[in-house]
């Protein structure tokens, strides 16, 4: 069995006070050995000014956020996908979204860079979002193997473009970190992520901010744990906090041969 945990937060624009939540989450949770942890899109910075990511930016494998959660996946010997957090770039005007998964040991296995900017325009208090104004986009698919099953990773708008997943070939667990803002989610959160879950026949693990942020903007929480069959397993409305669900990895293979979808299906990405 492997223990899904998805972390929940209203995200300030203040990395230490961020990175102390994280903390002290875990610390109550009594997380266990081998638990999969996933924190939210822009955990470790958000609710400031575009400008503030940069300004927190760290170079990859250097930098207090990255420290600190590898000091905490080794703490608690678990697998911890580290949400979003900005990592510097050549350009000194734009970050990339990096997600990376750390092990147990703390070591980082796997680095994921967000690929679909959120471009959009959505009736709320912000109105008008242009993310690759400060967001260098990434261009690969990740996924990496593990002892607890093969993870694909992806970030909030990824959820939207379903050949992102295809590319990903057969995962066990799809991990998304999201900031989906209240408009978005109560629309489309639900449907979107059951949909990959039932397509892709994998566990889904969906950790959201939550809340109304220091600058206004406000995102729709429901960070949730599906199953391969699109069922939901767990579910935290809007507060902050954890949510989990323990999970037979196994149950996918029963799914697989009474309904083989990858083998049946004739229109493949590209990218397998």
């Amino acid at each position: 069995m492997v223990n899904l945990v998805a972390l929940q937060m209203t995200s300030a624009p203040s990395v230490e006070e961020n990175l102390d939540t994280v903390a002290n989450e875990m610390a109550s949770a009594k997380i266990e050995k081998n638990s999969l942890v996933v924190l939210p899109e822009c955990f470790a910075y958000f609710g400031g000014k575009d400008k503030g990511q940069l300004a927190v930016a760290e170079a990859k494998g250097e930098g207090e956020i990255q420290r600190r959660l590898s000091a905490l996946a080794a703490q608690y010997q678990c697998y911890l996908v580290s949400g979003t957090f900005p990592v510097k770039t050549n350009s000194p005007e734009k970050f990339s979204a990096a997600c990376m998964l750390f092990g147990p040991n703390g070591d980082v296995l796997a680095d994921y860079r967000k690929i679909h900017m959120f471009d959009v325009s959505v009736n709320d208090n912000t109105g008008s979002y242009r993310e690759s104004a400060t967001t260098e986009a990434g261009s690969k698919v990740v996924t990496v193997e593990t002892p607890i099953g093969n993870i694909g990773l992806a970030v909030c708008y990824d959820v939207r473009f379903p050949g992102l997943f295809t590319a990903m070939g057969d995962i066990d667990i799809l991990v998304l970190p999201a900031a989906f803002t209240q408009r978005t989610g109560e629309a489309h959160w639900h449907a979107l992520l059951q949909a990959r879950a039932i397509e892709k026949q994998c566990f889904v693990v969906a950790a959201n901010q939550s809340g109304v942020h220091a600058n206004g903007r406000e995102t729709y929480g429901h960070s949730l744990v599906l199953s391969p069959w699109g069922e939901t397993l767990a579910e935290r409305k809007t507060d902050v906090g954890l949510v989990s669900a323990k999970v037979d990895i196994a149950e996918r293979e029963t799914i697989k041969q009474n309904m083989p979808v990858a083998e049946h299906n004739r229109f493949r990405s590209h990218f397998v």
